[in-house]
């Protein structure tokens, strides 16, 4: 499997290992893996913003009707612990 280094916050680093101590995933690779299969499914629905780099850029026209991709993963989590 390919890999690749990126850089994150630490705050997105204890959610990771929050997430592997919980017992819900069984490294911090799963996590992250999970984590793009929600961003890549959301991106193909069109629940994204086109232009990230606009937004950040404060144009909150680009916003509408996109989410979070962190608020998408954490609504997941917090479903999938409603069915432990």
């Amino acid at each position: 499997m390919p890999m690749v280094t990126v850089s994150i916050s630490p705050q997105q680093a204890a959610g990771i290992r929050a997430a592997v101590d919980s017992g819900l995933y069984a490294s911090g690779s799963e996590v992250v893996r999970e984590a793009l299969r929600l961003w890549d499914a959301a991106r193909r629905r069109g629940e994204l913003a086109e232009a990230p780099q606009a937004i950040h850029a404060g144009d909150n026209s680009a916003r509408k009707g996109s989410r979070c991709v962190a608020d998408m993963f954490a609504d997941y989590e917090a479903e999938k612990r409603r069915h432990v």
